[in-house]
């Protein structure tokens, strides 16, 4: 079965996708504000996105940028798996689309199978805000781990970057709420990951097809998670690739990109590999229809969308 082939799936779960044998839903937490995509990729204007008419209508309106906050869960020989926990609710966050969320993400997750105390990896890409809310939940006034029998990932060297440099207020309230408790419930697993960039490079097995490998420069420790299952393979980008618009121009960067010419690095050397190729591409922050295959196109590359599949409720 081909990884571009859309998935069946029982009724009320979210769009899924096929990977070989595995099943890949995303997780939907909240469309980002209109305001997003100026502020995230300033050198995205409404003249750049509009040289590329294949991103109207889903991935752009009228020149401004369309994104999305998800995770992705997928279940592998057993193994049930969530990327990326999203900006979590009643959070005390500075940017006012993300400061006191009230969605019902869990709820979606559960529709989706995927009950918190079912989950047994969390794979968190890299340390932003909006990568890792949904690490914890309040608890009476407590944040505690929303996954309570869950290992949760990150790069080493992510967590080395993060604890050596000096934070900022608003993202030292993002390690209290959503870092500490789980490093204090004993469930943080910090990994090594080779720091070559790519697919094929060698990277880090966390589970049974399960492979990240380093994509570094939006943040130092940063990686994007590989999917293997039989012949078929499927890349999560974490934010070495924001939105659709970088395939087309690779050197728009990012506002938080940490080593902004290194993220762009990364973005050519991964778009690259992936083009012309039947990789599925999951874009973190990418709206619906969220994946597809990279081709490339005048010197560049385009994406070819692959809607999942919503069943009807």
């Amino acid at each position: 079965m081909s990884s571009t082939t859309p998935a069946s799936a029982p009724r009320g779960t979210a769009p899924t996708w096929v990977v070989g044998d595995v099943l890949v839903h995303r997780v939907d937490e909240a469309e980002l504000p209109a305001r997003t995509g100026p502020w995230l990729l300033p050198g995205a204007t409404p003249d750049v996105v509009n040289q590329a008419p294949w991103l109207q209508p889903d991935f752009a309106d009228d020149g401004i940028l369309r994104l999305a906050s998800h995770s992705f869960a997928l279940e592998v020989n057993g193994l049930r798996v969530l990327v990326d926990t999203g900006i979590g609710n009643g959070k005390t966050r500075a940017n006012p689309a993300w400061h006191n969320l009230d969605t019902p993400y869990l709820q979606r997750l559960t529709d989706a199978g995927f009950a918190p105390e079912t989950v047994d990896l969390v794979v968190l890409t890299h340390l932003h805000t909006d990568h890792v809310g949904w690490n914890t939940r309040d608890d009476n006034g407590t944040w505690v781990p929303t996954f309570p029998n869950a290992r949760y990932v990150v790069s080493a060297a992510e967590w080395d970057y993060w604890t050596d440099v000096e934070m900022e207020a608003p993202r030292q309230q993002m390690f209290r709420d959503s870092i500490h408790p789980i490093r204090a419930a004993g469930q943080l697993d910090l990994i090594d990951v080779p720091p070559t960039t790519g697919l094929g490079g060698t990277g880090t097995e966390v589970g049974p097809g399960v492979r990240l490998f380093a994509t570094p420069g939006h943040t130092p420790g940063q990686v994007t998670v590989e999917l293997h299952s039989g012949s078929r393979s499927a890349v999560i980008t974490g934010d070495c690739v924001h939105h659709p618009v970088q395939l087309l121009h690779p050197h728009i960067t990012s506002c938080v990109d940490i080593d902004a010419d290194q993220a762009e690095r990364t973005r050519r050397d991964l778009l690259a590999a992936l083009s012309d190729t039947d990789v599925l591409v999951l874009g973190s922050h990418f709206p619906p229809p969220t994946a597809g295959v990279v081709v490339a196109e005048d010197g560049n590359y385009r994406l070819v969308p692959i809607p999942g599949v919503t069943p009807s409720a």
